[in-house]
């Protein structure tokens, strides 16, 4: 940091990549694997693969006691259970709060009455065109959950600072949700 504050930059560098061909190696309903050839800056050719994704929203619903609302459900990614904040894919072309109020409904039940975006983050720019959308979510009120038929959820509520100590405690590992909670508790505090 220079004494302003400010970062230091020492110096400038061009990491401008020039895609010279795309192809696609899978189109998926969720998903698309696209093999990239790339001209770095430096003239080197290299190969990236990258997944297309139509983003997502993440949500944290949090009631008037201070709990967070979220869900448990097995992930093969991760090859395990994992406790999350509800979340899901947008369909194409739609408003990522009309997602958000869809995937709060159908995983969980609950409607919310005040809805504040907070932002988005990419989930892992690496490789991975998604982009996730958070959301907070307020003024609860309980429905019925209609999960998709691939879905088998458990909701569960817990006060925020306990879930934010489950972070800590490596009982959440979820990327999104980590966000999402540290967001949420930094805001609240």
């Amino acid at each position: 940091m220079s004494e302003s504050g400010a970062p230091l930059v020492l110096f400038a560098v061009d990491m401008t990549e020039k895609i010279l061909r795309s192809e696609y190696l899978y189109r998926g309903a969720i998903l698309k694997l696209r093999l990239d050839q790339i001209r770095l800056a430096n003239q080197n050719v290299v190969a990236r693969e990258i997944v297309e994704h139509r983003g997502a929203v993440a949500i944290v619903a949090l009631d008037d006691q201070q709990r967070v609302l979220l869900v448990r459900q097995y992930r093969p990614g991760a090859g395990r259970e994992m406790l999350e904040i509800p979340a899901g894919t947008l369909e194409e072309g739609e408003d990522p709060t009309r997602c958000a109020i869809r995937e709060l409904k159908e995983e969980t039940g609950c409607s919310a009455s005040q809805w504040e975006p907070m932002g988005y983050f990419f989930s892992s720019p690496g490789f991975c065109t998604e982009k996730m959308y958070l959301f907070l979510a307020r003024q609860i009120t309980d429905g019925i959950a209609t999960p998709e038929e691939d879905e088998s959820i458990a909701v569960e509520w817990r006060p925020l600072g306990e879930a934010v100590d489950a972070i800590e405690r490596g009982e959440i590992v979820d990327a999104k949700t980590i966000v999402g909670l540290m967001r949420v508790w930094k805001l609240v505090r």
